[in-house]
């Protein structure tokens, strides 16, 4: 069943909704699909996202940008009381985006996001939330978030969860990025995304972090604009987030090119925060 909304739901309430109605949650994943027709987007929005992620302002959406449009849709689908994982506490392992064209900022876009592949991993369950962009009719991108639900059950029979991006080898990584303290408040301004884990050290530790972390689709936003205008125009972007980055950190960023695209990380002085692919379609 698809649901048509008018509008993008506002975060900040489907985030308060989830967290009081965490309790209890169970089941197997709905089968609904939300959706939105006809998005068109506010040029200034997406200037302002360019700056905080560091993109060049372009004719095109930067690659991460239609996820920005399509999460609000996903969290509305999660902080249902149908959705069996409670949305406080998940954490976001993997992220995969397929973008099949250059997606124009003047396009009229076609949204639709959906659950699938509930899998048993051995700290918990973990889930796909999908989302498919179209214009005209076909699809221009696609996204795939995969979030970790600690100590959660999978049904029984589930498949075994994939979080594992392989890259090859990597330099140490001689470019430096200090992230600063707000940096996860200057994101959700751009993105919507009020998750509190990463507003403040406050907020977070009643989720179990020392201090604010940063999102995971900022720091793969960040890692792919310092490869602007070295990416291939249709490609797939495969990354997995390692260890929180917790705010503020120094962190360097490391390349190779491979195969017509990249293998990045992101590192810290405790290891990888972000590893990943990148590669032609």
């Amino acid at each position: 069943m698809v649901t048509v909304l008018d509008a993008a739901p506002s975060m900040a309430p489907l985030f308060a909704r989830a967290a009081l109605t965490a309790r209890g949650r169970g089941g197997d994943l709905p089968g609904t699909r939300l959706a939105r027709r006809g998005v068109t987007v506010d040029p200034a929005e997406v200037a302002a996202y360019a700056r905080v992620c560091r993109f060049p302002l372009a004719d095109a959406l930067p690659v991460t940008f239609p996820h920005v449009l399509t999460f609000p849709l996903q969290v509305a689908l999660m902080a249902d009381r149908a959705f069996p994982l409670a949305l406080p506490g998940l954490v976001h392992v993997r992220n995969r985006i397929d973008a099949l064209r250059p997606v124009g900022a003047g396009e009229s876009l076609d949204l639709e996001v959906w659950a699938e592949r509930f899998a048993a991993h051995p700290r918990g369950a973990t889930v796909d939330l999908c989302a498919s962009v179209s214009a005209v009719g076909a699809e221009v991108w696609r996204g795939r978030s995969t979030y970790l639900a600690r100590g959660a059950r999978a049904p029984e029979g589930a498949p075994s969860s994939d979080v594992d991006v392989p890259v090859g080898d990597l330099p140490a990584g001689t470019v430096r990025w200090r992230v600063p303290g707000d940096a996860g408040r200057r994101y959700a301004r751009v993105s919507g995304d009020v998750n509190p884990i990463h507003l403040s050290a406050l907020t977070a530790r009643a989720f179990g972090f020392p201090r604010a972390i940063a999102h995971g689709m900022w720091v793969k936003a960040r890692a792919l604009a310092a490869l602007a205008g070295r990416l291939p125009e249709a490609l797939t972007v495969d990354v997995g987030f390692r260890r929180p980055l917790l705010l503020p950190s120094t962190v360097r960023l490391a390349t190779a090119a491979v195969d017509g695209g990249w293998d990045v990380a992101v590192r810290g002085d405790g290891g990888d925060h972000l590893v990943g692919t990148v590669r032609p379609v």
